[in-house]
């Protein structure tokens, strides 16, 4: 066997803790004594006081200049055939496993790497499930089971309710527990909720079509009954709103201890690039949540079952329910590895006794009380922790610039796949996937360069927030191009008259002399693009009297269409069902700086999250972000969406009728569409920015010479503080 190495990790740090060994060791020591580190001080410079746990313990920067141990060629066999086994300062165990099962291939997965791929794949799976198939098949459950919109609202609120209940208590008990366990656990309940929420589909009957809902021609009988009896699946919304719940509280400890849990057990320049990633991942989840969600829904609910309706029938409900149960299933798994890492990780002692506090100094002084090993570990010291919080003035103000930034990505997020819609005249699926293409690599990339940026420059905490700044104010400028936007496409009775004359005051008239014996019903909006590129709201409000039984690129074809002139014959035309297509001049420049308005979102993302890690001390960490994520929640992410989408509704030209009540949006004013727009992202981009500056301003970071050592020393590797990892049985020789 090879004689192990003396190992600096891939960042040149030792590992501050005792050695002790299976054999007796052929120097003249005792079998099981401490080994002298040289008495002469290292590359480190100043020793840390912290580093030395007993009398005769060598402290790291003691062992800066050789290594721990040595032996001679000839003693390699007798001194390590049974390898170096590691025992912290606290004698606790540090192997991957579940209680005594520790078998050594699961070791190599012990590293933080093996971490990060984990949480990577459960922040992927619980943004693929939450941000993407709920939005994505929010409107078929309605379909399915009779739900309001308001009702659905519940279900999708019932998310961020949950995580708010649970923030202070996960964040605070977990921050000062054993992480991995609380984030196993939580990612077990978050597939519970995933298949709570399929549950509805196995426990009612078959869906059944009440009636053909084929859009009528001018001419046929257009009676659509309005009183319909109150269906009792409406019920089942509770249980949605329970899988949601328990959604909520399984994502919480990982968006709070998941990024404390990898702060901790990384090198502090490293730490940014580590939570950039696990974001990324979280960031690609709701992606792919809206292409194989989407794949779902054209798959007939009761499979195996014949239907003659088409995905295009306002009466379509797709399997809905496949995407849940396999991300059910699939977070049921990955809980389980996640539960098998340790406290913390092999060789993580290091970088906490290298780590620089960055904490914010509070004049009384009382930011050291979180210093205190037993702060933290009762209720009793909640109310403290809180008061620190509130006393750091760059804590409370960083939280407010996230919460600002959360509701325009809550905003985006929502309402982003509607503007592009109605800007550029697409269908709702159309929209989605072209919001899709430009959200994942404006929002990812973001994401990750973020991380990257404050890696690459090792920036300390006043120049992260700096970047932050820099980030929001190029946001800023560029949201200043929703100035301009498309114009609407011409559309008959809402836009215009029949006849192409400007609507008198403004008011709706869908009727006119070509359509006025068709009896057309508002309630059946189906839009159609005449062969004069005029949009009318239905076939029936053209005066179309025929359908063609062939399709053309996949949509139907109305002829004999009164309203319709044709453009080189005399005699009535023909329409197209959906939209006309748009031929928007400025469809690339909008485009490209919505993407960089995106972009410089996401990219303040990662580097005002290590901002908060880095103003508040290493024991609040995770309450700290548990805190936040409440004030973002209940400040940006459930009020952002509202507030955009009541701004929003004010642009609007024509309105559902379901019966006499108003309904949804069809058609909106582009133009007012974009101002108001404008006007919600100029207001919470300049508050954003002004956080960003009073967060810098107040930041007192703490003076020099009380850091326990050189960060720059330590990171540029100059100390070389030796680690032996212990040999393992299925690794081979070192």
């Amino acid at each position: 066997m090879a004689m192990p190495q003396s190992l600096t990790g891939e960042n040149g740090f030792c590992f501050a803790q005792t050695l002790s060994f299976s054999h007796p060791s052929p120097s003249p020591r005792k079998a099981g004594q401490t080994f002298d580190a040289p008495s002469e001080q290292g590359a480190c410079g100043t020793p840390m006081s912290n580093s030395t746990t007993s009398s005769g313990v060598p402290s790291p920067s003691d062992s800066c200049a050789e290594p721990l141990c040595s032996t001679t060629p000839g003693e390699e066999e007798t001194q390590f055939s049974e390898g170096i086994k590691y025992v912290s300062a606290e004698g606790e165990e540090l192997a991957c496993g579940w209680g005594g099962f520790t078998p050594g291939c699961l070791q190599s997965f012990n590293t933080s790497k093996g971490v990060l791929f984990f949480l990577c794949v459960a922040s992927f799976l619980q943004g693929m499930t939450v941000n993407g198939f709920i939005n994505t098949v929010i409107t078929s459950i309605e379909r399915r089971f009779d739900l309001r919109s308001y009702e659905s609202g519940l279900i999708a609120s019932s998310y961020d309710i949950a995580a708010c209940v649970c923030l202070t208590f996960v964040s605070y008990f977990g921050g000062n527990g054993h992480k991995p366990r609380w984030l196993g656990w939580g990612v077990l309940v978050m597939g519970l909720g995933s298949l709570l929420f399929a549950m509805p589909h196995f426990t009612t009957g078959q869906y059944e079509v009440r009636s053909a809902a084929v859009v009528g021609v001018c001419g046929e009988n257009q009676s659509l009954p309005c009183a319909q009896a109150a269906s009792s699946l409406s019920s089942y919304r509770f249980v949605f709103m329970l899988g949601q719940f328990l959604h909520g509280m399984g994502a919480t400890p990982l968006y709070t201890l998941g990024v404390t849990y990898l702060d901790e057990n990384v090198k502090t320049n490293y730490s940014p690039v580590y939570i950039a990633v696990f974001y990324t991942a979280a960031i690609l989840g709701p992606a792919a949540g809206y292409l194989v969600g989407g794949m779902f829904l054209n798959i007939y609910t009761e499979i195996g079952r014949e239907t003659d309706i088409s995905p295009e029938n306002t009466l379509w409900v797709g399997a809905w329910w496949i995407g849940f149960l396999g991300a059910g299933a699939a977070s049921l798994i990955i809980s389980i590895p996640i539960l098998g890492y340790p406290h913390r990780l092999p060789g993580s002692q290091r970088y906490i006794v290298m780590r620089v506090s960055e904490a914010h100094q509070l004049k009384d002084g009382s930011h050291k009380k979180a210093s205190d090993p037993d702060f933290g570990k009762t209720v009793k010291d909640l109310p403290r922790s809180v008061l620190l919080l509130l006393k750091n003035p760059t804590f409370i103000f960083l939280c407010l610039a996230g919460a600002t930034e959360a509701t325009l990505i809550a905003g985006m997020s929502t309402f982003g796949p509607k503007f592009l819609e109605s800007q550029f005249s697409l269908s709702a699926s159309e929209a989605a996937t072209f919001f899709g293409y430009l959200v994942v690599p404006a929002g990812g990339g973001g994401t990750f360069l973020g991380g990257f940026l404050v890696n690459k420059c090792k920036l300390r905490c006043s120049g992260i927030i700096k970047l932050c700044l820099l980030c929001t104010v190029s946001s800023l400028l560029a949201i200043f191009i929703f100035f301009i936007h498309c114009p609407n496409m011409p559309m008959a009775g809402v836009t215009q008259m029949y006849d192409g004359s400007v609507l008198p005051g403004g008011h709706l008239n869908l009727t006119a002399a070509c359509n006025a014996e068709c009896g057309c019903l508002k309630e059946t909006y189906s839009p159609v693009c005449g062969s004069n590129d005029i949009m009318y709201y239905s076939p029936c409000h053209a005066g179309c009297k025929e359908v063609s039984a062939n399709l053309r690129n996949g949509k139907k074809v109305y002829h004999e269409c009164s309203c319709i002139e044709k453009t080189l014959l005399p005699g009535p035309g023909e329409a197209e069902a959906g939209k006309c297509t748009s031929s928007c001049a400025k469809r690339s420049l909008l485009l490209f700086f919505m993407f960089v308005v995106i972009l410089f979102t996401f990219l303040s993302s990662i580097p005002a999250l290590t901002a908060t890690l880095r103003c508040v001390s290493d024991r609040q960490r995770s309450f700290a972000l548990g805190i936040q994520w409440i004030v973002v929640r209940t400040l940006g992410g459930i009020p952002g969406p509202i507030a955009f989408g009541s701004m929003i509704d004010k642009s609007c030209l024509l309105w559902q009728d379901q019966c006499g009540e108003q309904g949804s949006c069809y058609v909106y004013q582009n133009s007012a569409m974009s101002r108001y727009t404008l006007i919600a992202g100029l207001v919470y981009k300049v508050l954003g920015t002004t956080f960003f500056i009073v967060a810098c301003l107040l930041y007192k970071p703490p003076p020099a010479e009380s850091a326990p050592g050189s960060l720059d020393t330590s990171e540029n590797g100059n100390c070389d503080l030796q680690e032996h990892k212990p040999a393992l049985p299925a690794q081979g020789d070192i």
